[in-house]
């Protein structure tokens, strides 16, 4: 069984007026998702900014979001480190929490070897009772997860169960579910790719877009599910303006600019993010309307 199917949220981690991390808006964030179709909330992900959290706001942002959910929908906690060993213990932690599944990026910086990959995904995954969604960003990380690679490890550790697939090479997703058979949960890791992915196998999305349209990105991923490709497509391409503007710069700095326009409150950037710049601000609040989102 997958741990989701469906649209789940990368959702941002809200700050208060002091960058401290501001768990009455969270609950609402959380709220609001479920309230709007979303089927999981993966928490502490690169959207979250968890690069700039710290240990102790990392385990308290997913025992959190585990009590608040209270088993909703499924609940991802992203562990991933390129330190092995606190990738384990951070995954160690999240099954304390009660966490449904875990999210691990590649290593970053280190830029390890295909065996080293292999080595990093199955020490953490053997580590833990929890399904593992594996996920491959090499845009971010400068480290490639190549299929075969993928193929390996899902083929020898029974508690890798999914991928999130971001690399935007429509070919490697190609070979991925061909050398899988077309067995691993793929989830799409580009908003601009997800009927693409879908038509490959896929069952869902982990999604930046969701922070604002929930709804809209449940339907992308229920309509193709059930059939209604049309629908799903034409959902898909109706909003790529908004997700290009939504990336114009670095995520999440566009998309929490989208909900404070929103009247959301989720608060500033931590550093070295900074705040939305004037002409990425205008294109994304143009994009905003456009799709008929109303702004404060």
């Amino acid at each position: 069984m997958a741990i989701f199917k469906g649209a789940g949220v990368a959702i941002v981690t809200p700050f208060d007026e002091n960058l401290n991390v501001n768990y009455r808006k969270l609950g609402e964030l959380i709220d609001y998702q479920i309230e709007n179709g979303t089927d999981s909330i993966i928490i502490c992900g690169t959207t979250g900014e968890s690069s700039t959290l710290t240990e102790k706001e990392h385990m308290e942002c997913i025992r959190y979001t585990v009590d608040k959910v209270a088993k909703r929908v499924p609940v991802i906690a992203g562990t991933g480190s390129n330190c092995t060993q606190t990738a384990i213990e951070l995954s160690e932690d999240a099954l304390k929490a009660g966490a449904d599944g875990l999210l691990l990026v590649t290593p970053y910086y280190n830029k390890a070897t295909q065996k080293g990959l292999i080595q990093h995904f199955t020490m953490i995954a053997k580590a833990v009772d929890l399904p593992v969604i594996l996920y491959n960003v090499p845009s971010r990380t400068g480290c490639n997860l190549l299929p075969a690679t993928v193929a390996q490890i899902f083929k020898d550790v029974d508690n890798v169960v999914g991928i999130k697939e971001a690399s935007g090479n429509i070919s490697q997703v190609v070979e991925l579910m061909h050398r899988t058979q077309g067995d691993i949960d793929l989830y799409s890791g580009n908003d601009d790719q997800v009927v693409p992915l879908l038509s490959l196998g896929g069952i869902g999305v982990i999604s930046v877009l969701s922070n604002i349209l929930p709804r809209e990105t449940h339907d992308i991923v229920a309509n193709f599910l059930k059939g209604d490709v049309k629908a799903s497509r034409e959902e898909q391409l109706r909003l790529v303006p908004l997700i290009e503007a939504l990336f114009c710069e670095v995520n999440p700095i566009p998309v929490k600019k989208a909900l404070n326009l929103m009247g959301l409150e989720v608060g500033g950037l931590r550093s070295p993010l900074t705040e939305m710049e004037e002409a990425g601000t205008e294109r994304l609040r143009k994009a905003m309307k456009d799709c008929g989102i109303s702004l404060v």
